[in-house]
């Protein structure tokens, strides 16, 4: 039995968008839904409580960086990684695949799995995909990722071919790894780069290996907004509707609600915490810099459309004094913003979807909030 089951509870008759609850051992979640990145067992400058008061569900932790501190012996031994940050909600961690792509200046990649260098003090680890499970296991999220190969963009059919059915061969070899099935569920992660067919066969046969659920991995790594959407379209037609599809490493707005149309019920990023580190704000009306002079003086709300507690509670003028001051509880109330603004875009976006006006919904979001290309 799977311990991650989704069920659909409503159809979009003007986009065909869906909404739907993803069932999980710690609690039941509605998608389409946004995931904040908890990257080393804390989401950067929040608190649990604060994660559940701006209505996060899922909440993402990174294998590679707690394999690493506090490595997974700690974690077993603490009782799984949502006793260990006292987060009660549902996790999903990610496979240390990405740090293929990230670390591939100091990597090496063979059949059996991937050698880094632990970018703490230089040693040189292996990663397989049995390890990546076997530390994943340890960690105790709701949902695992299967290891695999996040290439560049762009890369040649051959090397995005080679790369495809070995990330195939990585599935097959963790699922069977995974020692806590009835406990812990494996998404499968379809590859192929910018190639239709690698895509649309990378889908194929991880359908065939029965995942609870899927992924779409390969996209947000350099290249056009347009491409990135035919990836997406690509890889989505040719996963089971009746499953959850997770579109990973993705935040901007406009990427969001893309994904959604694509029927796309589960995306994460560290966007949000990131760009508040440097002053940078999503609102209601576009992108707010509060680094700006124009906000010394400036006595109202962050985003007088937005529930969050910064925005309740705080200026524009004390969020410029505290940025130019370096103070964190600056940061912090800027991080809260920033993560409850895209959950709410998702909260919003389900609203629409049992309205029946999806497509609606999105024009008027992409019409009003005036960001740039990038979607921020």
């Amino acid at each position: 039995m799977n311990p991650v089951t989704f069920e659909i509870t409503h159809v979009c008759k003007q986009s065909g968008a869906r909404t739907g609850i993803l069932h999980t051992p710690h609690g039941d979640v509605e998608t389409p839904m946004f995931m904040p990145v908890g990257t080393q067992a804390t989401v950067k400058f929040l608190s649990p409580e604060e994660l559940y008061d701006l209505g996060a569900g899922v909440v993402l932790a990174n294998t590679y960086h707690l394999w690493l501190r506090p490595g997974e012996e700690v974690l077993r031994k603490a009782g799984g990684v949502h006793k260990f940050m006292n987060y009660k909600g549902p996790m999903l961690t990610d496979s240390g695949g990405f740090q293929v792509f990230s670390l591939a200046d100091t990597r090496k990649i063979s059949e059996e799995g991937v050698t880094f260098k632990n970018v703490l003090n230089g040693d040189m680890l292996f990663l397989s995909p049995e390890k990546s499970i076997q530390i994943q296991n340890a960690i105790g999220a709701d949902i695992m990722m299967s290891f695999d190969e996040c290439i560049p963009y762009p890369a040649t059919y051959e090397y995005a071919k080679d790369s495809m059915l070995r990330t195939l061969r990585w599935a097959e070899r963790g699922k069977n790894a995974n020692e806590r099935p009835d406990e812990q569920a494996i998404f499968g992660i379809v590859q192929g780069g910018d190639y239709e067919d690698l895509r649309n066969y990378s889908a194929e046969k991880l359908v065939e290996m029965d995942f609870p659920g899927y992924a779409i991995g390969g996209t947000s790594v350099g290249e056009d907004k347009e491409t990135m959407y035919r990836m997406v379209k690509w890889s989505a037609e040719k996963l089971p509707y009746d499953k959850p599809r997770y579109l990973m490493g993705v935040g901007a707005v406009n990427d969001l609600l893309e994904a959604v149309s694509l029927n796309i019920d589960m995306c994460d990023c560290v966007l949000p915490t990131r760009i508040a580190r440097h002053g940078t704000l999503m609102t209601s009306h576009g992108r707010l810099n509060i680094r700006k002079a124009m906000y010394k003086e400036d006595f109202t709300p962050l985003d007088p459309e937005c529930d969050c507690y910064c925005c309740r509670n705080y200026t524009k003028a004390y969020l410029n004094h505290l940025f130019r001051c370096d103070e964190g509880f600056g940061t912090r109330l800027m991080s809260i913003h920033n993560t409850r603004f895209l959950v709410r875009l998702m909260e919003d976006a389900r609203r629409a979807i049992k309205a029946d006006r999806y497509n609606d919904f999105k024009h008027e979001v992409l019409t009003n909030m005036k960001f740039d290309e990038r979607g921020f």
